[in-house]
C-alpha cells in the first residue's frame, strides 16, 4: 500500500494524523501540517464517504489545539517561551510585527494568521505573552481551524480529481497552489503595511506643518502694528 492510499477514510491512522500532526506543528513549524491535510484531500478524492467530514474536523480540532497550546505556552511560561522563539533579531522582529498587528486587527488576525507564513506561531505564542483575552482568542483560533482545514482539504481533493490516475502529481500540484495563495497573501499584507507606513508618515508631516496666514492677513498685522509706533 502506498503512503496516500494509508490515508484512506477506513484508516484509523489517517485520523490520527489529520490531529496530530496539525496540533504540534505550531510549536514544531517544521511539521508539514498544511501538507498533510492537502495529502488527505487528495487520498480520498475519489471517495463520497461521508467519514470525510470526520477527516476534516480531525485537521480541524487538530489545528484549533494546537493554537491554544501555543497560547497556554506563552502565558505559563512567558519569560522560557520568548527566549526560545523570539530571542534572534528575526524572531524579535516576529514578535513586534505580531504584537503591533494585534493591537490593530485583534481576532482577525488570529484567522488570517493562519495563511501568513510563519504568521500562525508568531501571533499564539504572542497572544499568550500579552495576556490576550482567552475567550476571543478560542473563538477567533475555531473559526481559523474550521477556514484552515476545509481549505486545504479541498485544495488537495481538486487537486486528486484533476490527477485521479497519479495523485502524486495531484499532490504536487495542490501543494505548490497552496504556497502560491500564500505567497499572495504576504506580497499583499506587506504592500498594505508599506502603504500604512507612507500614510502615517505623510500625516505625521502635515501634522507639523503650520499653516501660513493669508496675505491680507499679513497685510493687516503690518498696519496694525505701524498704527501702534505712531502711538507710541
Amino acid at each position: 500500500m502506498s503512503a496516500l492510499g494509508s490515508l484512506q477514510v477506513g484508516s484509523v491512522l489517517a485520523y490520527l494524523i489529520a490531529f496530530v500532526i496539525p496540533a504540534l506543528d505550531a510549536v514544531f513549524p517544521v511539521l508539514p501540517g498544511e501538507t498533510v491535510v492537502i495529502a488527505l484531500g487528495v487520498a480520498t478524492a475519489g471517495s463520497a464517504d461521508p467519514r470525510i467530514a470526520l477527516l476534516v474536523a480531525c485537521a480541524a480540532g487538530g489545528a484549533f489545539v494546537g493554537d491554544n497550546l501555543c497560547y497556554l505556552l506563552g502565558r505559563r511560561f512567558g519569560p522560557a517561551t520568548a527566549r526560545r522563539f523570539f530571542a534572534t533579531p528575526k524572531g524579535m522582529k516576529a514578535h513586534a510585527w505580531a504584537e503591533r498587528s494585534l493591537e490593530r486587527f485583534g481576532t482577525q488576525l488570529i484567522v488570517v494568521c493562519r495563511f501568513i507564513p510563519g504568521g500562525r506561531t508568531a501571533v499564539t505564542l504572542t497572544c499568550g505573552l500579552i495576556g490576550y483575552p482567552r475567550r476571543r482568542f478560542a473563538a477567533a483560533t475555531a473559526v481559523a481551524a474550521v477556514i484552515w482545514a476545509l481549505y486545504a482539504f479541498f485544495i488537495g481533493r481538486i487537486g486528486g480529481r484533476a490527477f485521479e490516475d497519479n495523485p502524486w502529481a495531484g499532490l504536487v500540484i495542490a501543494f505548490a497552489a497552496s504556497v502560491a495563495i500564500s505567497a499572495v497573501i504576504e506580497v499583499v499584507r506587506r504592500l498594505l503595511a508599506r502603504w500604512r507606513r507612507r500614510a502615517d508618515g505623510e500625516s505625521l508631516g502635515h501634522a507639523g506643518q503650520v499653516e501660513p496666514d493669508h496675505p491680507s492677513q499679513d497685510q493687516r498685522d503690518r498696519d496694525e502694528l505701524h498704527g501702534r509706533d505712531r502711538v507710541a
